[in-house]
């Protein structure tokens, strides 16, 4: 993976494209850190198809995603615990 300085990128952003659908995903770096990655389309719609369902997919879905079984209000256990120095 090549990084480009954004200076670069901008300044070359047909050339920065051209790399990354030739070669593959292309890193982008502001003042030495690494911010951003432009990626194929192939492989971009190849990774979102293999994420997980996000929080919010998850969260407004209407089909439960496991059986969990929480014991009835008041009826949970509790340990006593002992306070030392009395």
């Amino acid at each position: 993976m090549n990084i480009w300085p954004v200076q670069d990128a901008k300044a070359r952003f047909s050339e920065l494209l051209n790399a990354c659908v030739n070669q593959g995903p292309q890193v982008v770096a502001r003042r030495g850190v690494e911010t951003a990655i432009l990626v194929p389309i192939a492989e971009w719609r190849r990774l979102n198809n293999a994420a997980r369902p996000s929080l919010k997919t998850l969260l407004l879905s209407d089909v439960a995603r496991g059986d969990m079984v929480l014991p009835q209000r008041g009826m949970a256990q509790r340990r006593d615990i002992e306070v030392l120095g009395d």
